[in-house]
Order: structure tokens, then C-alpha cells, then sequence
């Protein structure tokens, strides 16, 4: 983001500050592509989990099978009006050079590459039902807004040519058991990772965005980012108190454990949440094909998965007890459900 010029930033501004603005544009988005979209078949995939999981790359493999279409970072920053902007931008097909994304964790990206965007939807309808003043909490879309979030993905399936449409976002998992029960032909993909190696890998990401520029943040707030850094708010589930120091393990080994029994609850009850053991993907070759299997595409040999790097947490104690247990239970659950 440092190299975005001031027309990029002035852009962005106007396109994401305001969520009066972001709607505006997505209304006269509607007027002008609704009718000419695509009818929604709910056949759609939607990976979802705590940063650093693994989401990233999963969603980025099923992305290369070309069956889904997603927004892209050719979209923004008018991501509510994808095809009006593409129209006003004039961006074709051409996908530009590939640079690996700020988080330095060798995922290289182009205009062409998906990402976590449709987020901007949720903060600009619901961001005060769920952004709270120091945590995310899950929350419950009543059917008019997700009628209105099948809309966009409509629109982004007429902008894309597909029929089916793929996403990423970690904030998913605040409404996932509402839009499991209420788009029961989609599959929700849910990566657990091995909680030590997973706290230590927010925790390197949380120091290298404490210190973000001012534009970063304002970026990293208008895409509902919160993962993380000097934006950072928790999710927290019913009226826990938060506490901890988000620079030590302990804190995100707790935020893990917060998450994954949510999750866990979550998976248990719809059957088109499916969680999967990341740090099996690159060394159990019978995994993929049952994922692909489950969400109906090809099982082409993997591109983009990669093993896990593991990492070791100093003075972890109890929290640490708790995750492993916690994380043999995810595992069970998700071998039971792909098998």
C-alpha cells in the first residue's frame, strides 16, 4: 500500500470511507447489472476461519480450478460495483505483475488474484451490529441483508462470467451458523491449524503491522480487517472479558481456543460446515480429493498448497493444554466429515 499513488488513495477514500457512499454506489450497481445477472444457484464456496489458518492459499487453490468467480483486487476499490467499475476503469483481463502481499509471507498477488473483499458489504449495511468499540461479535443477518448480499454475488458473477462464486473472509465465521442455515447448497470450508505454530503466526503478523501507516490502517478498517496490528479488535463470543497482552502467545492461544469452540459447535450442527486440517493438506494426498469432492470440482494436482511452517510458543502452560485438546476434537471432526 505504500506505493498507491494519491489518485489510488483519493479513490479508495471515496469509494470505502463512507458506507452512505459504498451504498450509493452499490444501489445504482443494482440498477444498472441486477437484472442482467445470473440467477443464484447457491452452489457456492466460502472459506472462512482465523487469519493465518490457511484460508488464504486453500481459497486460492479452489480459485484455480476456474469453476468459481470471485472478487479480485481488480475490483477495488469499488467492490459494491464491480461491473460499473469496470466499465469506468477500463480493466481487462490483464493481470499485471505479480508482488508478494504486505503480510511477507511469500503469496504473490496480481489485479487478477482473489482476496478477502466482500467484507465491505457486511461493515456497510451491519458494521454497528457487529464492529464494536473493542471486539467483533458474531451476529445474526436478518434475510432482507443476506437477499441483499446474494444480490452481489450475483453481480459478481455476471462481472466474472462464472456460475458459481468463491470467497474468503475471516470475518465470515461471526455469521456462519445464519448463512449455513440459510444458504444450505453452499459449503462453508473452515481451516483449523495447529494452535501454537497458528498463535505465533498472528503474533509475528500482529508486530509487523503495529506500526502501519496511517493510510494502511484507514485501508485495513474500511475492508473490515481487524485481524491483527494497530486495528486490531478480537472476536469474542457471548459476554467474555478480554484480556491478556496481544504481544505474547498466551493472548492469541486464547483468542484460538475462543474461536475454535465456536467453530466446533458450528460444524457439529450444519452439515455444510466443513472444517479442514490444514496442516494436512500438503502430506495427506487423500485430503484434497475428498475437499474437492465435497464442493464438486476436480481434484487437479495442487498448486498452491504448501505445508504449514510449525512454530514453537515460550511459556505457553495452560492455554496450551486446552488448544491441543481442543484441536485433536476439530481434527476428529473434520476426518469424520470428509471421510
Amino acid at each position: 500500500m505504500a506505493d498507491y499513488s494519491a489518485l489510488d488513495r483519493a479513490l479508495h477514500h471515496l469509494a470505502l470511507a463512507s458506507p452512505m457512499r459504498a451504498e450509493m454506489f452499490h444501489d445504482i450497481e443494482r440498477g444498472m447489472f441486477l437484472k442482467s445477472a445470473p440467477e443464484d444457484t447457491g452452489r457456492h464456496v466460502f472459506v472462512c476461519g482465523l487469519a493465518r489458518a490457511g484460508t488464504t492459499i486453500l481459497m486460492r487453490e479452489i480459485h484455480g480450478s476456474g469453476a468459481f468467480g470471485s472478487l479480485t483486487y481488480a475490483d477495488m476499490p469499488f467492490v459494491l460495483a464491480p461491473n460499473l467499475w469496470r466499465k469506468l476503469s477500463g480493466r481487462g483481463a490483464q493481470a499485471g505483475e505479480k508482488r508478494e502481499r504486505a503480510h511477507g509471507d511469500g503469496i504473490a498477488v496480481d489485479t487478477n488474484s482473489p482476496e478477502a473483499l466482500d467484507e465491505v458489504y457486511w461493515r456497510s449495511f451491519a458494521g454497528e451490529s457487529y464492529i464494536l468499540p473493542d471486539r467483533l461479535a458474531p451476529h445474526t443477518p436478518k434475510k432482507a441483508m443476506i437477499a441483499g448480499y446474494r444480490d452481489l454475488i450475483r453481480l459478481v458473477l455476471l462481472r466474472t462470467g462464472k456460475g458459481r462464486y468463491l470467497s474468503k473472509n475471516n470475518n465470515m465465521i461471526l455469521r456462519l451458523p445464519a448463512l449455513a442455515k440459510a444458504m444450505p447448497e453452499a459449503v462453508f470450508l473452515v481451516p483449523v491449524r495447529d494452535p501454537v505454530s497458528h498463535a505465533m503466526s498472528l503474533l509475528s503478523q500482529h508486530r509487523r503491522f503495529a506500526e502501519a501507516d496511517a493510510f494502511t490502517q484507514k485501508y485495513m478498517l474500511w475492508l473490515g480487517h481487524h485481524e491483527f496490528g494497530a486495528t486490531h479488535k478480537p472476536f469474542v463470543w457471548g459476554e467474555e472479558v478480554i484480556s491478556g497482552d496481544p504481544d505474547t502467545p498466551g493472548y492469541w492461544l486464547t483468542r484460538w481456543v475462543s474461536a475454535h469452540y465456536a467453530l466446533l459447535a458450528a460444524a457439529r450442527e450444519w452439515p455444510n460446515v466443513l472444517l479442514v486440517p490444514s496442516d494436512d493438506l500438503a502430506r495427506d494426498p487423500a485430503l484434497w480429493p475428498a475437499i474437492a469432492r465435497r464442493i464438486g470440482i476436480e481434484a487437479a494436482p495442487l498448486q498452491e498448497i504448501r505445508a504449514m511452517p510449525e512454530r514453537a510458543a515460550p511459556e505457553a502452560g495452560d492455554a496450551e493444554t486446552e488448544a491441543r485438546d481442543l484441536y485433536a476434537q476439530l481434527v476428529t471432526q473434520a476426518r469424520t466429515d470428509l471421510a
